[in-house]
């Protein structure tokens, strides 16, 4: 057999070798796929803003200071009444 035959089917036989075939590449990437952990997008933060009408933590303050009076010292009273 002639020297460059003989290469060249080793090249051959080593490429087939080396190269797996196409449907346990298509299975193996399947497996890996479904072990992996869905990526989820990445979450906004958004800073709420207090609403124009809404009341701010010194005037809460004083309404609890003021409906709290006589109650029980309880629920969101706790801390406010006398």
């Amino acid at each position: 057999m002639p020297r460059s035959l003989r290469l060249y089917s080793l090249a051959l036989l080593l490429l087939a070798i080396a190269i797996p075939p196409e449907d346990a590449w298509a299975a193996r990437k399947k497996k890996t796929e479904a072990t992996q952990a869905p990526k989820k997008p990445a979450k906004v933060k958004v800073k709420r803003q207090r609403s124009s009408s809404a009341e701010t933590p010194a005037e809460r303050d004083r309404r609890l200071l003021r409906e709290c009076k006589g109650l029980p010292n309880a629920g969101a009273c706790l801390g406010y009444a006398n």
